[in-house]
């Protein structure tokens, strides 16, 4: 039935809860049931979403729109972005086909999730990156334009050549002038997987932002793939995020081997304290990270792709059929079944969760590793939350207080998460960088951390309040925290990070038995 498990054997690790080929029809009545509840705390709702799902439009994907969607109410997800790669023939045949697919599950499941059409752009002399856009009468022309001229798989422009690099700052211009002129509602662009080839340069990401700071926004923390690291016999001997490669031709020279592997299933650039994450936050920059599933085939799933399909002439792979058989060897979640990126947003509706990544009210787990966390930085005149900017006077007390609902029930694996620390970072305001390769910045350091046991539980809600030692200068802050059960000292040095994650170690690394969550930073601007 499997390879080298039995079904009991599966059953017994509570694997399988949630996943696999149940793929029954979920009713809109049921779905606000199943998924999350839509409270509004504060100012916001704090939306769970992927905006890194493939379908059988994609060349290597397999489910349907509709499989995806189920899954991902299941799975507590309140919004959803589908992003097939682009390619010939996915350029020629696949939009126009899954048009009227999105259409019948929007009006299906209605504001049960907030359904987006994207694209994974292959990035001209770079890597991948979700493209999507807000719902509205050009949004799947733009989609097009954007993939029909500058993608890298359609054009041949994937080298990392000054000039492939110019093409795809042309690019990003497009979209952020398709949102000025009202082309489109709104537009974002997201890079995905930013370490795995080393082929998106810290140059070029600066380049990026800076040709369309509204758009790109904030980048995948953390990639999908997560199973990929099992011990075999499931996965077998690849790596979590799928991160199990080495520099190549047009590989970025000034990053480690290290880079090229995930730190407790996070991305290199945001794990690393002091890292390329920090070197951009340094400069003021508010940039996002965010967790995804990118999920293409299911580990567990006990569906095979439809016999006999063929992309290239078709522009999608026939419908998935039930192959019989528990496949241990694939590397995916579903959304929202492992990672998960938190928005707050002002309403329930595609503009406000993308206006709510632009401003930066995101944090992220893995694992489902606590409920909630609420974040604030204040005076004595006001306070600012995840993505905030505090203006404040010197002299001026500054209190960080932190509230986290722990996990309260099992999450997809059987068990119910234990938080064991939670990790506080500081880095200063150091402004723009001189040399655009930066990818450290070296006044950011981790300054408090707290083993859970040492925070006051109230009311079920773990809180503290810490004063923070003002720099001369601007900073940020922002928090990190770990079940604990894989740590070692930061990538930098045990002086800046004294335990940070541990490299994932390919064909031996447990997602669920090494939970992370990370928060966007909250800004301070002090003055005299």
């Amino acid at each position: 039935m499997t390879k080298g498990m039995s079904r009991r054997g599966i059953l017994k690790t509570g694997s399988v809860l949630g996943l696999g080929a149940s793929l029954a029809a979920v009713t809109p009545a049921q779905a606000l049931a199943e998924g999350s509840q839509r409270t509004k705390k504060g100012q916001y709702f704090w939306l769970n979403g992927d905006h890194h799902v493939h379908t059988l439009f994609s060349n290597d994907g397999k489910y349907r729109v509709v499989d995806h969607v189920r899954q991902a109410i299941r799975n507590g997800v309140d919004w959803l972005v589908l992003t097939d790669h682009g390619n010939v023939a996915h350029s020629q045949l696949s939009t126009d086909q899954i048009v009227p697919l999105i259409d019948e599950v929007r009006r299906e499941f209605g504001d049960s999730i907030l359904i987006y059409h994207g694209l994974e752009w292959n990035i001209p002399g770079a890597e991948h990156a979700t493209v999507f856009v807000a719902p509205g009468r050009d949004d799947v022309a733009v989609l097009k334009e954007v993939e029909s001229r500058w993608d890298a798989r359609v054009k041949g422009t994937r080298d990392g050549t000054a000039a492939n690099e110019a093409l795809a700052l042309d690019g990003i211009r497009f979209m952020a002038d398709a949102r000025a002129k009202g082309t489109v509602e709104d537009i974002l662009m997201i890079p995905n997987h930013p370490s795995r080839q080393g082929i998106d340069s810290p140059h070029e990401i600066r380049a990026w932002i800076q040709a369309a700071p509204d758009v790109v926004i904030g980048m995948e923390g953390a990639p999908g793939h997560q199973a990929g690291g099992l011990p075999a016999p499931h996965a077998g001997d690849r790596a979590r995020g799928l991160y199990d490669g080495a520099p190549g031709t047009f590989s970025f020279k000034g990053y480690p081997a290290e880079s090229y592997r995930t730190w407790g299933g996070f991305d290199w650039m945001t794990a690393t304290v002091g890292g390329v994450w920090d070197s951009l936050l340094a400069e003021g920059k508010l940039f996002s990270i965010t967790a995804t599933s990118d999920s293409h085939n299911v580990y567990l799933d006990t569906t095979t792709r439809g016999p006999g399909s063929n992309f290239d002439a078709k522009g999608r792979t026939d419908d998935p059929v039930y192959s019989g058989t528990v496949d241990l060897t694939e590397n995916d979640f579903w959304p929202g079944y492992y990672s998960r990126t938190h928005v707050g947003a002002e309403k329930v509706s595609h503009t406000s969760v993308m206006q709510g990544l632009r401003e930066g009210r995101v944090w992220v787990d893995h694992g489902c590793l606590i409920d909630s966390i609420d974040v604030t930085v204040s005076d004595q005149a006001k306070s600012v939350t995840l993505g905030g900017k505090l203006a404040t006077k010197r002299g001026r007390k500054v209190t960080l207080t932190v509230s986290i609902a722990p996990a309260s029930k099992p999450n997809f694996a059987g068990f119910i998460p234990e938080l064991a620390r939670v990790d506080v970072i500081l880095g200063t305001v150091t402004g723009p960088v001189t040399d655009a390769d930066t990818v450290q910045a070296p006044d950011t350091r981790v300054i408090t951390q707290l083993p859970t046991k040492d925070l006051t539980l109230r009311s079920g809600i773990l809180t503290w309040t810490q004063e923070i030692d003002t720099p001369a200068g601007h900073y940020y802050i922002r928090l990190r925290g770990t079940d604990g059960k894989k740590s070692q000292p930061g990538f930098l040095g045990a002086d800046i990070d004294p335990a940070g994650p541990a490299m994932d170690e390919i064909g031996n690394a447990d997602p669920w038995q090494d939970l992370w969550f990370y928060t966007n930073p909250i800004f301070v601007e002090v003055s005299n």
